[in-house]
């Protein structure tokens, strides 16, 4: 655990020199900050002394640290495995599930793999960064086989890029990096499934490798989504824009939310299929599309001959006055306890009894409850939706038998990758589709939802993420598209975010992915999207 005095001095400026002699237990500095600007603390550095240093323990120190580790595995496996075809694919258990194309690893080759990680973190080699003519760039992805590169990069209106270099390996990376191997000290590989995770400290404990634990349930979904790639043809970004530029986007968007229409029908032919289920609980973190989800469930349920009911948790707030607060004295309306958690379950017991119940209404004005008037009997078709990021949570409902119940967990989860080694992060569409949103109905701008994301995260953390393996269904909201929609939403705002912004790193980084994309019209999306809840024109809602 860091010393006042440690914290104190990170937070000390420092010249350049200073900066590269420090330790922090087993960690070293691994960027550097000036303001809101991160760099790395390579030579162009030297002789600045207006910097603070940055560990891991800083979001954009520890995204720099899964990108090196990431550039250290591709360096490592094709230095063990040469000619075979590694892809990084997305995040699960505290780490990034891999897997090579037409060969699963043994054991004794991951430990070959690994041994060689290793080998070349001890050895502490540099990374250096080298500006490349494009054309020679693509040239050397054309060579080495690299298309889903060459194909994202051979549109852009670059004249050069600059390529990150590890002994004999270049790689294009979208942000910062450690300036070298032994800054990478703390990670695992674990078969899984048909390839392997490898696992990494959190930001929260830098210090910490914690094992990997499976998460099948979630692991299925990405593997649904997978087989949802091979269909469309849309594996990374690069096909993704080929087929804009073919003329090939509205086309790709009615598959795209026929598979999401598809998969709600199936949703709802389950909860048929369980007589006995009268309470469906849907749980997803921030911009996930729960409210627009629901009411497509809806529609599918009563297909099946189900009548359902929205009851809103929000109506169960405690008094504001018994309202939990967090350390820094802020309400917590995110945790368990600012539910009134014995009437909700006393309401939805009698409800399933047969009894007529008059639901409260919560005004959040006076941070009070009353009686809202609306009364709920259910009819024998009936079932209840209850939408909150509590749904999963066992502690909720606890008293009723889990064979009245069917959870749902929604979130937008991984779809598109840029490349065969950089990823696009569940968080990123997220925050994408909230700053759109935001923009549009609240009037804040990008710099505000950054700002306040790091707060829902951590919300999110607790209270959502540890009940995932709970649901009996989840659902992937993302599409494949919607980040060549949502570019025209956010991208204007995000290039106004000054390099005083405490957010102005992360900014650059998402101006930097979304510039990546070829644009799709808004009026290509049925107003039915879930896209629709963060851009505008949903039929779900009225801005």
């Amino acid at each position: 655990m860091d010393t006042k005095a440690e914290r104190i001095n990170a937070e000390r400026v420092m010249s350049y020199e200073e900066i590269r002699s420090l330790r922090r237990g087993s960690l070293r500095p691994i960027l550097a900050r000036d303001k809101g600007e991160y760099f790395e603390l390579n030579g162009e550095l030297k002789g600045r002394k207006n910097l603070i240093p940055v560990y891991t323990d800083d979001y954009v120190g520890h995204k720099a640290y899964e990108r090196t580790l990431s550039f250290i595995l591709v360096t490592a496996f094709h230095r063990v495995f040469n000619g075979l075809d590694l892809i990084i694919d997305h995040s699960i258990s505290l780490g990034l599930y891999c897997w090579i194309r037409d060969r699963i690893l043994t054991e004794e080759e991951l430990l070959m793999l690994e041994v060689e990680m290793r080998r070349i973190v001890s050895e502490d080699y540099p990374i250096t960064k080298e500006c490349m003519c494009l054309n020679h760039a693509l040239e050397m992805f054309q060579k080495s086989g690299d298309m889903d590169n060459y194909l994202l990069l051979k549109h852009m209106d670059y004249s050069e890029i600059k390529m990150y270099r590890l002994l004999d390996q270049y790689a294009y990376f979208y942000g910062k990096m450690a300036v070298s191997t032994g800054d990478i000290s703390l990670f695992s590989l674990t078969s899984y499934k048909y390839g392997f995770v490898i696992s990494y400290p959190t930001v929260k404990e830098p210090d910490v490798l914690r094992p990997f634990q499976p998460q099948d349930k979630l692991f299925e979904i990405f593997e649904e989504t997978t087989r949802w790639d091979e269909l469309i043809g849309v594996s990374f970004v690069g096909n993704l824009n080929e087929k804009i530029r073919n003329h090939e986007g509205r086309t790709l968007i009615n598959i795209t939310e026929a598979l999401h229409e598809k998969k709600i029908a199936y949703i709802a032919d389950d909860i048929k299929a369980r007589e006995e289920v009268k309470i469906i609980m849907i749980a997803g973190p921030s911009s996930s599309g729960k409210t627009s989800f629901a009411n497509r469930l809806a529609v599918q349920l009563r297909v099946n001959g189900l009548m359902p009911f929205p009851i809103s948790m929000d109506d169960y707030f405690v008094p504001r006055r018994l309202t939990p607060k967090k350390v820094d004295g802020s309400y917590d309306f995110e945790s368990l306890e600012a539910l009134e958690l014995d009437l909700f379950e006393r309401d939805m017991a009698a409800i399933l009894s047969g009894q007529e119940v008059v639901l409260p209404k919560f005004d959040f004005k006076t941070g009070t409850r009353g009686v809202s008037g609306t009364r709920v009997k259910l009819p024998e078709n009936g079932v209840i939706i209850i939408e909150g990021i509590h749904g999963l949570n066992p502690r909720l409902l606890s008293g009723i038998e889990d064979r009245y119940k069917f959870k749902i967990y929604i979130s937008a989860l991984t779809v598109l990758n840029l490349d065969k080694h950089n990823r696009i992060a569940t968080t990123d569409v997220r925050k994408l589709r909230r700053m759109a949103r935001d923009h549009i109905s609240r009037g804040y701008s990008p710099e505000e939802t950054l700002l306040i994301f790091p707060s829902v995260s951590a919300g999110e953390k607790v209270n959502i993420f540890p009940y995932q393996e709970e649901a009996d269904a989840m659902f992937n909201s993302t599409l494949f598209y919607e980040l060549a929609v949502l570019k025209k939403h956010t991208l204007p705002e995000l290039m106004k975010i000054s390099k005083d912004s405490p957010t102005y790193e992360e900014a650059k980084r998402l101006i930097t992915i979304l510039r990546l994309f070829e644009d799709i019209p808004d009026e290509y999306v049925p107003t039915n999207s879930l896209l629709r809840e963060f851009i505008g024109g949903s039929q779900y809602y009225d801005y």
